[in-house]
């Protein structure tokens, strides 16, 4: 029922945004909800919200995204591209540390977070989206846009390395 979709306010600070993205999880993904998936995912704060919860939740539209859905996330490029783009370089990179500490639920879910997000990059495709991951490769060995990203979260040889390999099929 439509009449249970929250009202996505134009610029919702980042735990709004994350209670927001659960309440329409839990909803079924009818074309009010999508609506408001890009509304909230159409500000900085509000698309990180929504990812932390969409990407990490039990819910299987993450698994399988719905064209809607696609297409909603596809009309907010600004944020949804470069957000996307760091989920799968973060969750990767986080994969493997937790693999390092020997704590193999935590691999897990940064593993099915690093899926989830390479699966919705594929599907996001776009000469923009494709530049911000050919980005993302060079900075990777080289100086680049997302270095300083990189340099931030301390990344070193191995998780650049299995971030290259996981941003590669997407640049096939």
């Amino acid at each position: 029922m439509t009449d249970s979709v929250p009202t996505i306010p134009d610029h919702p600070d980042f735990g709004t945004a994350i209670a927001l993205a659960q309440q329409l999880l839990a909803l079924e993904p009818t074309d009010a909800v999508i609506e408001a998936i890009a509304r909230l995912v159409a500000s900085r704060d509000g698309a990180r919200g929504f990812f932390v919860t969409y990407l990490t939740s039990d819910e299987p539209w993450a698994d399988q995204p719905a064209p809607a859905l696609i297409a909603a996330l596809r009309s907010q490029p600004t944020y949804v591209e470069d957000l996307m783009v760091r989920n799968l370089a973060m969750s990767t990179a986080m994969g493997l540390t937790h693999e390092r500490n020997a704590d193999p639920a935590m691999a897990a879910q940064s593993q099915r977070v690093s899926r989830r997000s390479a699966e919705h990059l594929r599907q996001l495709q776009s000469p923009s989206l494709r530049q911000q991951i050919q980005d993302l490769q060079q900075s990777l060995t080289a100086e680049g846009p997302f270095s300083d990203f990189l340099d931030r979260w301390g990344y070193d040889a191995e998780q650049r390395a299995a971030i290259a390999s996981a941003i590669a099929p997407l640049l096939d």
